[in-house]
Parts: structure tokens; sequence; C-alpha cells
């Protein structure tokens, strides 16, 4: 599969890595991908560094979002017409203090946060997930075997919930679905699965 990483920070950057590693291609992207050159250096498999314009333009089956949150209305807008029917992989959470009044707004509206990303992206198909593990997580507890750390998502239809549900369980983690992109309140910010790292078992107690 090839994916496009919008937003190569820490989320982004460790699970391109990953995903890289599980054979996908990956299209790491930044507004300046001179400055992603370690990264794909880093990288076990096939990745490069593009512009994110040149990672939209590349027709990729899938995309993940792990951008600040303040982004996404500018992206969203920017590239319209690359999107659609695109499978995209939200990650984001908005922090009013990092992101402002935007954030704030979604925080206090009656729709969730995955909600107001689908909107914005509406030709896409949207999932939601690893906007609850720290990044850290990420990088330290893919690939096992036993034990396995659960990932909880939710997605807008049934591509985007089987493509969300392989690339969460390509890498080593247990993918449990939650619902529809309605049902992720639980996933939102200091909600009850938010920073949890758990067994599938013990996560889905929480939801």
């Amino acid at each position: 599969m090839k994916i496009g990483i919008i937003g190569s920070g820490n989320i982004g950057g460790n699970l391109g890595k990953h995903w890289a590693k599980a054979g996908h291609e990956i299209l790491f992207s930044s507004r300046h991908p001179d400055q992603l050159k370690d990264l794909v250096r880093e990288t076990e498999g096939n990745a490069k560094a593009v512009s994110v314009a040149e990672a939209w333009e590349a027709n990729a089956d899938a995309y993940l979002l792990a951008t600040p949150f303040n982004a996404v209305d500018k992206i969203a807008e920017l590239y319209a017409g690359e999107y659609k029917n695109k499978v995209i992989i939200d990650a984001t959470n908005p922090y009013p203090e990092r992101d402002g009044q935007m954030a704030q707004e979604v925080r206090d509206s009656n729709r969730n946060s995955s909600e107001y990303v689908a909107t914005r992206f509406n030709t896409a198909r949207t999932a939601k997930a690893f906007n609850t593990i720290h990044a850290q997580h990420i990088k330290d507890m893919a690939w096992r075997n036993v034990d396995k750390v659960a990932v909880p998502f939710a997605a807008q239809d049934e591509t985007s919930k089987n493509v969300a549900a392989q690339l969460i369980g390509d890498i080593g983690f247990e993918p449990v679905y939650a619902g529809d992109l309605a049902e992720t309140t639980k996933m939102e910010v200091d909600q009850e699965v938010y920073g949890k790292s758990l067994p599938a078992q013990e996560l889905r107690q929480l939801m």
C-alpha cells in the first residue's frame, strides 16, 4: 500500500517507519522535505521525503493526517481536488493551548473532533486512529507477538474501517473498533481511553 504521511513529526514519523518496515511504500511529507532526510535514512524499507503537495498528488492508497489541529482547515482547502474517495486516517487532536481558538470551539461544540475533520475532508473516507496513544508508545510498543497494545479506531465507512484495521494490525498493534465517527467521544483529549496503552480486553472495558 502507498501511504502519504501528512505531518512527519513524532506520530507520523514513527508510524511511517513502522509501515515501511511492514512493506508499505511511504511518502513522508513536510513543508520542508529537505529536513526529513534523516527520517528517511532511519527507515527500513521503501520511503522518500516529498512536499505536502507532492504527497497528495501521488495518489496514495491512504493518508495519515498527523499535523497540528489548526492546520486541518488549510490543508483541506488547499488540496480539495486531491483526496476524493481517498482513505484519510485522522490522528489529530485539538489542543487549545497549541492550536488556538478554533480548537477550543471544536471542543465546545456538539461535534467531536473526528466529525469536524470529516466535514472538512468531506469527499474523503475518514477514519480516526492513533490519536489516543503516545508517540513514544507507538515507537516502542509496536511489533509485539504477545501482550499487544490495543489501538482504538473509528471509521466513516467499510473501506476506511478495513484500511485502518489493517494498518494498525500490520505493525503489531491490536485494532479495537469503536464504531462510526460519532462514537469517538471516548477517544477525545482527556476522555476515557485517551493516553491509555492497554491490552484489547482492558481497553474495551473503558469503551
